[in-house]
């Protein structure tokens, strides 16, 4: 479904087969990982780019996303890297956070056969203490964000003197988002002997004059790609926040009229996470990932032919080469960010001329990915709105109806059951259709038929100060018993994070988070409270909104921090009942923006 074209500047010797990893002069250990991945031929980047880099030449890549140009520059770093070095050897600079955690998965991969190699992803809202440990203990690898490795380099706490490799990845993203002059003091802080890489989809005047001042005689390689996608698939995305992912495939799942799935999730630990959910929640699913013997995946896929499993939950390794007939939906829980793996994905749905449906979640800062695979595949992605609770009950009382209209096609058991009921209403003076009712409910069990309605969004209305008493009457008789929180001192509001105890957050990671991502000062934070599954943090009442905005995107613990004002108590539900709905105020009004060096810090 991929078709290739490369052209390099050196005339290529023809070729009258497809040359194999082996023919480009990597190392036994770093092929043998490729074959573990399920790798056989390189891409046309892949077989343009491998050679000169290993040979030690500088490169310049025209190559949109998808092509494979992440092992184009990987393989070779790993085939020399020298693991008895401490300081890195190599740095990647990519755009954003979710592509540098790409980059490094993808190295880890093609390290495995390697001991002792050490990779490190650095981006803005991780805290800094683990990267510092890191970067102590000895790093060969660093893939990172301009503004998070400039911010190690003003602290001194990087050292770039050793490296021997540096690769800009999406060099034009890069630009775009604002980044121009952060990589070019990265590019300056670093050896001149260093060899580099510089990947774009685009070639940009500026680009044009970084390759001319800091590469050494690059050769250019142009990979032209036409990827397409089976017109038999209807291409659907969801925009949902990270953390209402699992509710969205939740609902999905009720609504849509699927046989067999493929959920695909971008980590093992994602794709074991969902399957337990899913099993949780009553669904027929089950995780393939590159840790599950051959054996148990075989058994895994054939109970999927058969019908004894609904729900694959599969990472891109695991479902490379699964044809299954039955799998009428493919459901991106992470949307890939190479178009390579969006085409072959999707592509296990819809074969030999069936339908299929693709549906990929993506969030608000993961919009640009839809308009990149809809310009790489040609094809459009209409965009779905999340089933509604109205939408869910009508669906659930169908399938009710269902039971009901195949249990009375079971004449011997109805009329035992019809003896039953008469009896209970000769003896209870209650009407049949009541006993009906109440039969319905013994068989619902613990699980409601249908869902209460959506709550209303938490109003944005303070109560008037003249109701005081009664908002303290509110807190000290709640359901929960929780007692009214200390008012703020002068200037300072009251302001909800979404992690506590249970997420093992203690206050230093509370104050250096928002001090280091909103550029807060110590004396701007007042009390903090840690609750079960939340934290209350005083800060200032007139935060500047820029503050607010990259604040918005910082992760403690791994987890979204999601700050918005506290309300009281609308703002005390539980987690599950949390997400995406007090939050407009900070969040859900802005308009996607493109964002500075600043604010992947």
């Amino acid at each position: 479904m991929t078709e290739t074209d490369a052209q390099t500047d050196a005339a290529a010797p023809a070729e009258t087969e497809t040359p194999t990893f082996a023919d480009l002069g990597l190392s036994d250990a770093v092929l043998k990982a490729l074959r573990d991945v399920g790798y056989e031929t390189p891409s046309a980047i892949q077989a343009a780019t491998i050679p000169p880099l290993l040979a030690g030449r500088d490169v310049v890549g025209m190559a949109q996303t998808g092509t494979g140009k992440t092992a184009a520059f990987a393989l070779p770093i790993i085939d020399r890297l020298d693991v008895s070095r401490k300081n890195p050897q190599a740095l990647v600079l990519a755009p954003t956070r979710e592509l540098a955690l790409q980059v490094c998965e993808a190295f880890e991969k093609y390290a495995a056969h390697l001991r002792g190699v050490h990779i490190l992803p650095v981006y803005g809202g991780q805290g800094y203490g683990v990267q510092l440990s890191a970067l102590r203990r000895g790093v060969h690898v660093i893939v990172g964000t301009p503004g998070r490795i400039m911010d190690h380099l003003d602290k001194g706490t990087l050292d770039l003197s050793e490296l021997d490799y540096l690769v800009l990845d999406e060099a034009d993203e890069m630009l775009k988002m604002g980044f121009a002059e952060d990589v070019e003091t990265i590019l300056a802080e670093t050896p001149d002997t260093k060899q580099v890489a510089l990947f774009s989809a685009t070639m940009p005047a500026p680009i044009r004059r970084m390759s001319q001042q800091y590469l050494n005689d690059p050769q250019e390689i142009t990979v032209k790609t036409k990827t397409t996608t089976s017109a038999t698939i209807a291409q659907r995305y969801l925009i949902v926040a990270w953390q209402q992912k699992m509710d969205a495939l939740t609902r999905i799942l009720e609504v849509e009229n699927f046989d067999g799935m493929i959920v695909f999730g971008r980590t093992k630990s994602v794709t074991e996470e969902i399957a337990e959910k899913l099993r949780a929640r009553g669904y027929s699913a089950a995780a393939i990932n590159g840790d599950i013997a051959q054996a148990q995946r075989e058994r895994t896929v054939n109970q999927l032919k058969s019908g004894k499993l609904d729900i694959l939950v599969a990472t891109d390794v695991a479902a490379r080469g699964l044809d299954v007939e039955r799998i009428s939906h493919v459901v991106n829980f992470d949307i890939p960010t190479d178009t390579e793996s969006y085409v072959h994905r999707i592509g296990r749905t819809g074969r030999a001329g069936r339908s299929g449906d693709a549906i990929s979640f993506v969030t608000p800062r993961e919009r640009w990915l839809v308009a990149a695979i809809e310009k790489a595949t040609r094809q459009p992605l209409t965009e779905m709105a999340l089933p509604s609770v109205d939408e869910v009950n009508v669906t659930r009382l169908e399938r009710f109806d269902d039971r009901i209209t195949a249990a009375l096609g079971e004449a011997e058991r109805i009329e035992r059951f019809r003896d039953i009921v008469a009896h209970y209403v000769r003896h209870h003076d209650v009407p049949e259709v009541d006993v009906a009712a109440a039969l319905a409910v013994v068989a619902q069990g613990e699980s409601p038929l249908l869902l209460e309605p959506d709550p209303e969004p938490a109003r944005r209305e303070r109560p008037e100060r003249t109701d005081r008493g009664d908002k303290k009457n509110r807190f000290e008789s709640g359901d929960r018993g929780e007692r009214a929180p200390r008012r703020p001192r002068d200037g300072m509001s009251t302001y909800r994070i979404a992690v506590g105890k249970r997420h093992r957050v203690e206050p230093r990671q509370i104050v250096g988070a928002l001090a280091n991502e909103g550029g807060l000062r110590r004396d701007d934070f007042g009390a903090i409270q840690i609750r079960p599954d939340f934290s209350l943090v005083e800060l200032p009442a007139d935060l500047p909104r820029g503050t607010l905005e990259r604040l918005a995107d910082t992760r403690i613990s791994g987890r979204l921090i999601e700050l918005r004002l506290d309300t009281g108590g609308p703002a005390r539900r539980r987690d599950g009942d949390r997400a995406g709905r007090d939050d407009r105020e900070f969040r859900g009004d802005r308009k996607p923006r493109h964002r500075s060096s600043r604010d992947e810090r």
